[in-house]
């Protein structure tokens, strides 16, 4: 056995020092291996497995830290010394824990064992400062980029005042200009009432005058007077009348604003808002399309209404109430549902499927008046007949030669062949159809269904 002063022996020379790292200052002092304890080493001995049992206390004065050399005694068996430390339980033991429990296990001094778990702990202790200084290296990235991140919502938050400054002086010139568009227009529209004004106002005191003068002529003038005057008053009075004026003012009230139309760049930032003065004329309004006065039976069909404002020009948008009416003319309980599609720049598709041959009278009307040709007719013919033959150069080829093999279209060759060949009258060398003739390989056909008897030539003709 080592004598009981050997571990305070070993300890004398660094008495305030830690027996784990020797680099640190003692702080601490564990009851079950009585070793010193910096700070660092008192937290890991806390959170090892083996040691987290053990008893570890706070030394709080060099007082403690020079008591901390003095021996500590075994808490199974309190007058026996810790001398000795158990590798397989990894704790120090006395004299009577080795003869105890501890018989089997190995077990050495403490002064013996003390450097080598010493170095472990130092290089675990190495390996736990890199992480303190990768630690101290991120939170000094974490800082920098706080303040990277703080330096750049600022630019952001400038850059947004700006935009924000920008885009409000941009909204008030366009409302500016908005408003002088909106000013002109009324000073235009004010000029046109008041020429149309000064004209009826004219035209009527010219009448007033007229009318006066007549009256007094016929009143107090002899017929001699009246006699000779009367050319004179009777032509005043015809041109008089024969002056067109309007009956209506020149011009309407109909100024809008639409806040969500595109009214282009202002300043570099795009705009909404426009004033709308063009008015829809239904008089202007035109229709187009090639199913406008034809159609097809159970065939989808469509023509385009075009809307036009008073003086001509394209409307631009959409947004009309366009009505559209199909009816049969024989038939008042027959009519169609169109649908009407509003294209959004003043042009509206207009869509419909007749189910019934015949004529019908089509009504398409704006703000409750026609347009432009409504009403007009519609003819729906029979839905398109399909050719029931093949689309060939004759009947002989078709057929492989047979006499018996006839074709539709009438036509025969010479030498007892009832098929057409090349060179018959009306198809010299053209492609035409077997069953009518036809020589437009899109046409319709012509011929009614052949019977039993010709449609089984006719299949014939068609297979081979």
């Amino acid at each position: 056995r080592l004598p009981p002063d050997c571990l305070a022996g070993s300890r004398a020379g660094n008495a305030a020092g830690c027996d784990l790292c020797a680099d640190g200052a003692a702080a601490g002092r564990c009851l079950t291996c009585g070793l010193r304890l910096c700070r660092f080493c008192c937290r890991a001995h806390r959170r090892q497995k083996k040691t987290a049992s053990h008893a570890v206390t706070e030394l709080e004065s060099n007082k403690d830290c020079s008591q901390a050399g003095k021996p500590l005694l075994c808490p199974s068996h309190p007058t026996e010394e810790l001398r000795l430390f158990c590798e397989q339980c990894d704790q120090p033991v006395c004299r009577e824990c080795v003869l105890g429990k501890h018989r089997q296990h190995p077990c050495d001094f403490t002064g013996n064992v003390i450097h080598r778990h010493g170095d472990a702990l130092r290089d675990l202790l190495k390996g736990s400062q890199q992480h303190m200084d990768t630690l101290e290296d991120v939170l000094s990235q974490v800082d920098e980029m706080g303040s990277a991140v703080r330096s750049r919502a600022e630019a952001v938050a400038a850059e947004i005042c700006q935009f924000a400054r920008g885009y409000v002086k941009a909204i008030e010139e366009h409302r500016d200009r908005l408003l002088k568009q909106l000013e002109d227009l009324k000073v235009q529209k004010e000029n046109l009432l008041h020429l149309q004004k000064a004209q009826l106002q004219q035209l009527l005191l010219d009448m007033r005058t007229g009318v006066e003068f007549t009256e007094q002529l016929l009143m107090s003038g002899s017929d001699v007077e009246i006699l000779v005057t009367k050319g004179v008053v009777s032509s005043r009075l015809t041109k008089l009348n024969s002056t067109a004026y309007s009956t209506h003012p020149s011009v309407d009230d109909r100024i809008q604003f639409s806040p969500h139309e595109r009214a282009g760049q202002c300043c570099g930032y795009e705009v909404f808002g426009a004033i709308l003065n063009k008015v829809v004329d239904p008089a202007r309004c035109t229709l187009h399309g090639e199913d406008l006065h034809s159609a097809r039976q159970n065939q989808l069909s469509a023509f385009t209404l075009l809307c036009k404002d008073t003086t001509g020009e394209r409307m631009g948008r959409g947004g009309e109430a366009v009505r559209v009416t199909i009816t049969h003319k024989d038939r008042r309980d027959c009519a169609l549902k169109p649908t009407v599609c509003d294209n959004g720049d003043g042009t509206y598709c207009i869509s419909y499927s007749p189910e019934e041959p015949g004529l019908y009278v089509v009504c398409v009307c704006v703000k409750g008046q026609h347009v432009q040709g409504s009403p007009f007719t519609l003819m729906v013919k029979h839905k398109f007949r399909e050719h029931q033959g093949v689309f060939h150069c004759c009947t002989f080829c078709s057929s492989g030669g047979q006499k018996a093999a006839r074709c539709a279209c009438g036509g025969t060759m010479p030498g007892g062949y009832q098929g057409c060949g090349h060179g018959h009258k009306g198809h010299p060398g053209c492609y035409h159809w077997s069953c009518c003739g036809q020589v437009k390989e899109s046409s319709e056909c012509l011929c009614v269904p052949p019977s039993d008897t010709s449609q089984r030539s006719l299949l014939r003709t068609v297979a081979l």
